[in-house]
């Protein structure tokens, strides 16, 4: 075989490489159902996404199943929310593991909520007062600004990972956060007039939505963070709103509604169920929608 026939070989084999399609290259395990939404707007057929929890899931109580520990085993990039939302769950899947590319420190380790401007800290860091989160609030979906806060580095991180396709995930990053802008902008004017609209919810997870939409908590129905409400703070919060009027109760979806319903019924006020996450409401079926669809059935009960 000559050295000629060997080159022009080579050079056929590398032209028929190049036109294959490129297949996904980064694996990503996301804890949450709205980070892997994120990747995949950032990362489209060039990412692998697996997500942890779903929609109808409390992303607080998860367990550390051998299925979620074998896809941990295999991922490049893990993307959660940190600000101690997973810490029931997620270490104990980083150590079984034993993957180092992902672990805390890692390139392949990314939070969410370090970039994000954290509300609700707690004045006292107390187990006794509930499920308190002593870095503050870490349900940070709820304010779609939140979103494009994370979509920066997230794709920075990405790029890192995989920089042979750096220019994608930074030109698709472009994309979106145009797009999305232009959503804020319309969810912002759609949403104008819940701005000082009262309202009760069911569990102190929708901070950053009230605060993004200007809308006030009067009460929730939780006598503390996920200490299950009692049929004496029920009562007490009805007695609460007859004196201070509210437009509506909210829960998440991932939430029963039966104190929601009881204290709808007896106000006279309409249970709002919100998506909480992508995938929440039939209607929330990407990020896009997810806000959508929030924003849509806050109208409708504060209506």
């Amino acid at each position: 075989m000559t050295s000629r026939f060997l080159s022009s070989f080579a050079v056929a084999l590398a032209c028929a490489a190049a036109a294959i399609p490129a297949h996904a290259s980064l694996a990503i395990f996301a804890t949450v159902p709205e980070w892997a939404a994120l990747a995949h707007e950032l990362g489209g057929d060039k990412v692998k996404i697996y997500t942890a929890t779903n929609a109808l899931q409390d992303p607080h109580h998860v367990e550390a199943r051998p299925s979620l520990i074998a896809r941990a085993r295999t991922a490049d990039l893990i993307v959660a929310t940190g600000a101690e939302l997973e810490v029931g769950w997620l270490p104990l899947v980083l150590q079984q593991a034993g993957n180092a590319r992902i672990q805390p420190g890692a390139p392949g380790y990314f939070e969410a909520a370090a970039f994000v401007p954290l509300l609700g800290k707690p004045q006292r860091l107390d187990r006794a007062e509930g499920d308190v989160h002593p870095m503050g609030d870490p349900h940070i979906q709820t304010d779609p600004r939140n979103i494009a806060a994370v979509a920066k580095p997230l794709a920075e991180r990405m790029a890192q990972l995989d920089p042979a396709n750096a220019g994608y995930y930074r030109d698709h990053l472009t994309q979106f956060s145009a797009r999305w802008t232009q959503a804020i902008d319309k969810w912002q004017r759609e949403a104008a007039s819940l701005k000082g609209v009262p309202v009760v919810v069911q569990h102190k997870a929708f901070t950053y939505l009230l605060a993004w939409l200007g809308m006030k908590e009067v009460a929730a129905l939780e006598p503390k963070p996920g200490i299950e409400p009692t049929t004496a703070h029920l009562a007490e919060v009805l007695a609460l709103i007859q004196k201070q009027p509210v437009k509506m109760v909210l829960h998440a979806a991932y939430q029963g509604d039966q104190a929601s319903q009881w204290l709808a019924q007896r106000a006279n006020i309409r249970s709002v169920t919100l998506p909480f996450t992508v995938g929440g409401t039939p209607g929330a079926s990407d990020l896009f929608g997810f806000y959508e669809d929030t924003i849509q059935r806050l109208l409708k009960g504060a209506a």
